[in-house]
């Protein structure tokens, strides 16, 4: 819920496990290939140049020949791994929801028939009435202001290219607004009277968004902007766009476009490469979420000057969003993994009175109906699925309108999620999530200690957060301690941690990779006897993991990469078009950066590898062309390493479909039974 913008739900449908999902090898790494105590070699003196003699080309299932498909599908698993995988998919929890602005119905998504649908609540705690289906996740968006319409967006095999579509609220056939080939169509804003939206959509050029204007009533679509760019529209106001310009990641401009005379002019991060998000607010203000100092902050920019109106403090202000009618902004701030929500009176900008939630984990809001009367919120107790309700702030009522789903599972038996931390070489502290299973804290000498699973997140500028996890009790079910890092690179700790690895910077904060196992194989010994450490991690997670298991070979005693990149070369030479653009910034530049690219490359240091490794890869992933695990995969079998590779040909960046989910954990889990116990 990253910045999300007046309560609309974001388009594009994003993978659902993108960086949470995922063979008789030798035993661990002797201790004498491990490094020092003093740490590897700098990389670029261990580099041995092992980039593919022929790198792939392309993206997508059709880069893929059939038969190398065949050869790697994913085998079926063992009934008993297979019943306990699917107990914990089991444990789903509702969304939020859109909630009409009569407040008598709700709209929103689960994910009980296998992938995310939509479904209907007439009355709080009612029996839902199931409005989409298919195989195809399906995202509601926005309902129309008369309650007739839902906006909603669907993809199809994890190929992050979703449509736009009408769906009457009473259900039926889904009306297409646009869903072309390779084409993303992503909702911007639904106007205020409900006759038309705005949506945006790369069917010009592939690396460029133009904005649309689509008239719900006739249905008919004009362009509105078509200047190169990635642009999107955050807020409208009569006869003005507030325009969204991505110039990198996690950088952006804002703009003004006067519907009227054509006329573009810049409002804040002009040249900046800042961090920004904004949103029209009270009068002739507008709302800005930006990094000015340490820590985002939220601030009023009104006639060229930015006056704070969230208090300092040492954690980011972490997302926003103003109702319609601009009488409250909702906000919440991250410290340190944990999410707290705020409020604000929109004219005054004093602190507004909020409903008094259940205390958890997170508490977050959702999206507010169009007549400011009613918003969701929802709340992580961190010891089971996240709840949701409705708050009615004319009445100051709150209401539980669903429940999550909890077959034959009792949570409370979950492992509870600690914060700790481990030093980098450098002296950084570390923060990292840490959970055990019961008894693995008084192991004795002759047990000795529970093996380990060291989970990177993705991104890279993304955060593991606290909070109820089924995934990392499925790994603590099976006997492992679960650690999952935030290092340094990560959101939620200010600008000089995220930046700490922009560019070639990368280098010198790359070892916090290692330093986690060496770390846990000093700190977590039982008896003088260190604990066997895997290495996992989905999207930049994989990255980290092939990194893990290559540049720093040694540290880990088995590997599972998901949707992993091998080469930053090859990878930003044939990732989609619009994300290349954006990951230049993050990881360098082809041409300027070739050398460290290479240095920074897990395919360099292949050679390297010694413990067993295991990638997981879905065929479609727009964003980690499937090439990436197949050069890995061919450069490990030619050493005689250990590896397995499993594609899936109907899943993109990770495992949205049920099927493919208990197949990526089933075989991630029995892989590291196999290497760590």
């Amino acid at each position: 819920m990253r910045r999300t913008l007046r309560g609309l739900v974001p388009a594009a449908i994003l993978v659902a496990t993108a960086c949470s999902s995922q063979s008789q090898p030798p035993t661990s790494v002797p201790s004498s290939d491990r490094p020092s105590s003093s740490g590897s070699p700098a990389p670029s003196a261990v580099a041995s140049a092992s980039a593919p003699s022929t790198p792939y080309k392309g993206l997508g299932v059709e880069s893929i020949p059939p038969e190398i498909l065949a050869r790697h599908a994913a085998p079926a698993l063992k009934p008993e791994d297979s019943r306990r995988i699917q107990a914990m998919l089991d444990l789903r929890a509702p969304s939020a929801g859109v909630v009409t602005s009569d407040g008598k119905r709700l709209f929103f998504n689960w994910s009980i028939t296998g992938t995310s649908q939509i479904f209907r609540l007439d009355a709080p705690m009612g029996f839902p009435t199931q409005l989409t289906g298919g195989e195809d996740p399906t995202q509601v968006l926005a309902v129309t202001p008369d309650g007739k319409w839902l906006v909603v967006a669907r993809d199809r095999n994890g190929e992050e290219n979703p449509g736009l579509y009408l769906l009457a609220t009473e259900g039926g056939a889904l009306k297409v607004i646009q869903h072309k080939p390779k084409v993303q169509t992503q909702l911007n804003y639904l106007t205020s009277d409900g006759g038309s939206l705005y949506y945006r959509a790369n069917d010009i050029k592939p690396d460029s968004y133009a904005i649309y204007r689509h008239d719900i009533t006739s249905g008919k679509t004009e362009p509105v902007f078509t200047e190169p760019g990635i642009w999107s529209v955050a807020d409208v106001r009569k006869g003005k766009l507030l325009l969204r310009k991505e110039v990198g990641s996690r950088m952006a401009e804002f703009w003004e476009l006067d519907t009227g005379t054509k006329k573009l002019e810049p409002i804040v991060g002009k040249d900046e490469r800042e961090d920004y998000a904004a949103v029209y607010g009270d009068a002739d203000e507008v709302v800005v979420l930006a990094p000015k100092g340490e820590y985002r902050r939220l601030y009023v920019y009104k006639a060229g000057k930015f006056e704070p109106i969230s208090p300092e403090i040492s954690f980011d202000v972490a997302s926003f969003s103003i109702d319609r009618t601009k009488k409250r902004i909702l906000y919440t701030v991250n410290e340190g993994g944990y999410t707290k929500l705020f409020g604000l009176d929109a004219k005054t900008k004093k602190p507004l009175k909020l409903p008094k939630l259940p205390a958890g984990d997170h508490t977050m809001f959702g999206a507010t109906s169009e007549n400011g009367r009613y918003t969701a919120f929802l709340v992580d107790p961190g010891t089971s699925p996240a709840q949701s309700f409705v708050f009615d702030w004319n009445s100051s009522s709150l209401v539980a309108w669903h429940k999550p789903s909890t077959p034959e599972i009792d949570t409370k038996a979950f492992a509870k999620v600690v914060l700790e931390s481990y030093p980098a070489r450098d002296g950084a502290s570390i923060p990292m999530f840490v959970r055990r299973p019961a008894g693995c804290e008084k192991r004795s000498a002759a047990e000795g200690p529970c093996p380990v699973v060291v989970a990177f997140h993705g991104g890279p500028e993304a955060q593991t957060l606290a909070g109820f996890s089924t995934r990392a009790q499925m790994f603590v079910d099976a006997g492992f301690v679960y650690a999952e890092p935030n290092v340094r690179g990560s959101d939620g700790y200010g600008k000089t941690w995220l930046h700490a690895d922009d560019g070639a910077k990368r280098m010198k904060v790359i070892t916090d990779i290692e330093d986690a196992s060496k770390f846990i194989r000093d700190k977590w010994a039982v008896g003088g006897k260190a604990p066997k450490v895997g290495i996992y991690g989905g999207s930049y997670g994989g990255y980290s993991t092939l990194i893990g298991m290559s540049m720093f070979a040694g540290a880990y005693d088995a590997g599972v990469s998901v949707v992993g990149i091998s080469s930053l070369l090859t990878f930003l030479e044939n990732t989609a078009p619009y994300r290349r653009i954006l990951r230049i910034s993050e990881y360098g530049d082809p041409e300027k950066d070739r050398a460290a690219l290479e240095t920074l490359s897990p395919i360099t240091y292949v050679e390297n590898v010694k413990a067993p490794l295991m990638l997981l890869q879905g065929a479609t992933d727009p964003r980690v062309p499937v090439g990436e695990a197949l050069q890995f995969h061919e450069a490990l079998k030619k050493k005689g390493v250990p590896t397995e590779l499993m594609i899936f040909p109907d899943e993109g960046h990770g495992f949205q479909k049920r099927p493919n989910q208990v197949l990526a954990f089933g075989h991630t889990i029995r892989f590291f039974k196999e290497h760590l116990k």
